[in-house]
């Protein structure tokens, strides 16, 4: 229940909260979420769409504790590929590990969520 929050909690914060605010964490030398996908070499297009799945993957996990596990099943799967996608865009612009820790922890609970609903 605690990976869920976390994972809930931390694409709401880093999504909705700390969108336009500088963090050690940003891929390059970025100021916001949005530049961070610039960097990256994505369309902003391309920004908005993982921001949408992003979001809904985390409410389809807030959601599962009231509805059914496939609720987390979808959301978490999800978010594992969002997150391997994350982690490997940090790595195209070499960025020190610590810049993409964060997202390789939410992919590890994102995993652990996903193979946890099965038990």
């Amino acid at each position: 229940m605690l990976s869920k929050l976390i994972i809930v909690f931390g694409i709401l914060n880093v999504w909705l909260l700390r969108f336009k605010k500088e963090t050690p964490y940003r891929g390059a030398t970025s100021k916001s979420l949005k530049d961070e996908f610039m960097a990256y070499g994505y369309p902003v297009w391309f920004f908005y769409m993982i921001g949408v799945f992003k979001l809904s993957f985390a409410s389809l996990i807030l959601l599962g504790f009231w509805y059914p596990i496939y609720l987390v099943q979808l959301g978490a799967l999800g978010m594992v590929f969002l997150m391997i996608g994350a982690v490997f865009s940090h790595i195209k612009v070499k960025d020190t590990p610590k810049k993409y820790m964060p997202a390789s922890i939410m992919l590890a609970l994102s995993l652990f969520v996903f193979l946890g609903s099965f038990l």
